[in-house]
């Protein structure tokens, strides 16, 4: 394929992660050595040709192909070849694993190995980054000195993370209506992918089960997270568990009672300076855990609701976001429910718009848990 001008769309966690891109992009190489649980594969174990990424855990290969091609705007066939990505017959594989050492190599000679160069640093989504600066094409902005209140003249008094929380609690109907809702269906319908359209169902139970269904015409594209493990599903393959990023990912995602729960999850909760969400003004709240990428969620100034949360999937090279906006609110029993919300990621975005939702529905466990993979084709002999 031709280098695109814009990132490819590359599988877009949640959903869409299901499709084959995601898995098929897998033969390729991975970054530094790094401690890692016991049982963990490493890259080379699970794949072949490995070079530069050779001692990396290798659930970060796909999170690490999917960087380099946001940062380039590129596609896989860009340096692979196709359906057989362990090949070095192109010469943009050869020069991606030269440009890979040399951001280890700056990392680690000026910044103490902490990874704060990567390829986007300088290709910022193009495959040749740009040496000249910019001319403007107007007069720059200058910069607010700090945040303001809603009249734009003394500054903002900044609220506590328990209070924004409090509020978005208060904002949904209440702690005591959101745990009377045990279970929720959704039927609606999946806007992307260059506009197409596609029904998609959402089942979730408390406290910590998830399933989406998208229905495409070839079978279905399944997300879901039981409990303990997440897996995708597409139609006529084995199911795929999700590891690393991708799992923590899942595992929120599927928290029944999040607003409820954000205190615990993190160990540092933190209000950073007000930032626009579309024309929203929100308050951001930060939530960090030692060794993990933060997790960003944007509040409404007006109504305390959630309009935008955004996480990162942390590979070798850089941090992948995930970003999810919230919005059409709607009354369901007593408590507030998005009726639509869009992920986007480095190159493509859905937007999931809910037709109609049950809750407080009997939903057999058994529906969220991995499928067990078909058995292997017996061998079949002939006399001589």
């Amino acid at each position: 394929m031709k280098t695109r001008s814009k990132r490819t769309v590359f599988g877009i966690a949640g959903l869409a992660s299901a499709f084959a891109l995601v898995i098929l992009v897998a033969q390729a190489q991975t970054g530094p050595a790094q401690s890692v649980p016991a049982g963990r594969k490493m890259a080379e174990e699970a794949y072949k040709n490995i070079q530069v990424f050779k001692g990396v855990p290798a659930d970060q290969v796909i999170p690490a192909m999917q960087f380099i091609s946001a940062s380039l705007g590129v596609d896989c066939e860009h340096c692979h070849v196709e359906r057989a990505f362990d090949k070095d017959d192109k010469k943009p594989k050869q020069t991606a694993r030269k440009m890979i050492q040399m951001m280890f190599a700056i990392n680690k000679d000026n910044f103490n190995g902490h990874r704060e160069v990567t390829c986007y640093s300088c290709h910022h989504g193009a495959t040749d980054p740009v040496g000249t600066p910019l001319i403007a094409d107007e007069e720059p902005k200058p910069e607010p000195r700090g945040a303001m209140n809603a009249g734009g003249t003394n500054p903002l008094v900044m609220p506590t993370a328990d209070q924004l929380l409090e509020r978005f609690v208060q904002a949904l109907g209440g702690a005591d209506a959101l745990q009377k809702i045990s279970s929720r269906v959704e039927k609606g319908t999946l806007t992307g992918f260059g506009g197409r359209q596609f029904p998609v169902e959402v089942f979730a139970k408390a406290p910590d089960k998830r399933l989406s269904v998208m229905h495409l015409p070839n079978g279905d594209s399944i997300t879901a997270y039981d409990g303990r493990v997440g897996w995708l599903g597409i139609s006529g393959r084995p199911p795929r568990e999700m590891s690393g990023g991708e799992l923590d990912g899942a595992r929120l995602d599927a928290d029944f009672y999040l607003p409820v729960h954000v205190r615990h999850i993190f160990s540092q909760l933190r209000v950073e300076r007000p930032e626009k969400v579309g024309d929203e003004e929100t308050y951001l709240l930060l939530g960090e855990n030692p060794g993990e990428p933060p997790v960003r969620l944007y509040l409404s100034r007006q109504s305390g609701l959630l309009v935008r949360l955004v996480r990162y999937v942390e590979t070798p090279l850089g941090r992948n976001p995930i970003q999810i906006d919230y919005a059409d609110y709607r009354d369901a029993e007593g408590v507030k429910v998005p009726f639509r919300w869009t992920l986007a990621r480095p190159g493509g975005r859905f937007t999931i718009q809910v037709d109609q939702i049950q809750q407080n529905v009997p939903i057999d466990d058994a529906k969220f848990a991995k499928p067990p993979e078909p058995p292997a084709p017996a061998l079949k002999f002939t006399s001589p």
